[in-house]
C-alpha cells in the first residue's frame, strides 16, 4: 500500500534578541499570558523585511527599545523548533526558524516600555547567563535555548529532573 507523501514542515522565519547590559546581564521578560514563562524578545520576519529590520521592529514593538539604543554584536541563525501537537501558525507554519542577535543595550532601564504597542510581557529583569533556568521555557523551545546558551555564552543549561 502506498502512503501519501508527508508534507515537510514549513518554518516561519523569526528573530530573537539577546540584549546585554553594561554588566553583561541578559534581558528576559515574563510572558503576560503564561506566568513563569520567561524568554527573550522575539518575533516573525514580515514579508519584505530582512532579519535585522525585523529585529529592530520587534524590539520597538515588544519592549519599546529603539534602534539607536542597540548595538548588534553578533548573530547566528538556523535554530529551529516545531510547534507542539502539529499546531500551525497562519495555517501553514509548523514551527519557526530563528536568527538570534546578541546585542549591547545602550540605553537605560527607563527606555524599556513593555506597553509600547501590544503588551506581550508582564515583567522583565536583567540576569546573568548562568542564572537562566531552562524550566522557564516551554518544552518545545528548550533544545533551541540550550543551544543558544552554548553558542553565545558557552553555558550549559541544566534540564529539569521531571
Amino acid at each position: 500500500m502506498d502512503l501519501p507523501p508527508v508534507a515537510p514542515i514549513l518554518y516561519r522565519p523569526n528573530v530573537a534578541a539577546i540584549l546585554m547590559d553594561a554588566e553583561d546581564r541578559l534581558f528576559v521578560a515574563e510572558r503576560i499570558n503564561i506566568k513563569g514563562a520567561w524568554q527573550f524578545p522575539q518575533g516573525g520576519i514580515d514579508e519584505g523585511e530582512d532579519a535585522e529590520t525585523a529585529l529592530f521592529r520587534e524590539l520597538a514593538e515588544e519592549i519599546g527599545v529603539t534602534r539607536e539604543k542597540v548595538e548588534i554584536i553578533s548573530q547566528r541563525g538556523g535554530y529551529q523548533y516545531a510547534f507542539p501537537k502539529h499546531r500551525l501558525k497562519y495555517g501553514i507554519y509548523g514551527g519557526q526558524e530563528q536568527t538570534y542577535f546578541l546585542c549591547r543595550f545602550l540605553g537605560t532601564d527607563s527606555d524599556i516600555n513593555l506597553a509600547a504597542t501590544h503588551q506581550e510581557f508582564a515583567s522583565w529583569s536583567w540576569i546573568k547567563p548562568a542564572d537562566f533556568k531552562i524550566s522557564w521555557v516551554p518544552r518545545f523551545k528548550r533544545a533551541v535555548y540550550r543551544q543558544v546558551f552554548l553558542d553565545f555564552f558557552q553555558t550549559e543549561l541544566e534540564m529539569p529532573r521531571n
